[in-house]
Parts: structure tokens; C-alpha cells; sequence
């Protein structure tokens, strides 16, 4: 299958095929099946994201010791080295210098 650019934004959890219709972060060249393994790991970020969400405001649990934050953690983590593995040599070198992959 053919690889097509898709622009991507962590930030709204969207894969675009075209550049003008939203703001995205990053760009990719992928599969679509590549890109809806993104867009199911963007998923499952987002579900951590709700439940975090909803433990926020409990005072006394710290952050090390919340399962939805580790979650959430660990989602992003899978999302941006899918990201890394998928994206532009722009997009590879930006994520890098982040040092969000370790």
C-alpha cells in the first residue's frame, strides 16, 4: 500500500489527510492502516486523559501512585514513539529533541 502525508495534532487527537483543514503539530508519511493504529493509540490517550480527568481534584493520592496517570503516561509515550516511527525526518528530529522517548 501506498504511504500518503497525514498532518497530525497530538494536542486534538486528529490525523488529518489535508494541511488547511486544522492546526496540526506534526506530519507523518503513512499507511491508512499505519494511521489508524495512530489514530487507536491517540485512543486509548484520550480515555486515560477522562479519567485522570475525574481523580484531578482528590487531594492525597500522588501522582506516582495513580493508575489513570500512569496510564496516561504511558499512552503518550506509545503515541509519540508511533509518531517518531511514522513521521518526517522534521517530525523524527523535533520528537528527539523533546526526549520524550528516553
Amino acid at each position: 500500500m501506498d504511504k500518503r502525508t497525514y498532518y497530525v495534532s497530538v494536542q486534538a487527537a486528529t490525523i488529518l489527510e489535508n494541511q488547511g483543514d486544522a492546526a496540526y503539530e506534526f506530519e507523518i508519511e503513512a499507511t491508512p492502516k499505519e494511521a489508524a493504529q495512530l489514530g487507536e493509540l491517540m485512543e486509548v490517550q484520550k480515555d486515560y486523559d477522562f479519567e485522570s480527568f475525574f481523580r484531578a481534584p482528590i487531594p492525597g493520592i500522588p501522582y506516582h501512585y495513580d493508575g489513570p496517570n500512569d496510564g496516561y503516561d504511558t499512552s503518550m509515550r506509545q503515541v509519540f514513539a508511533k509518531l517518531h516511527e511514522l513521521g518526517t525526518a522534521e517530525t523524527k528530529q523535533h520528537i528527539e529533541q523533546m526526549g520524550i522517548l528516553g
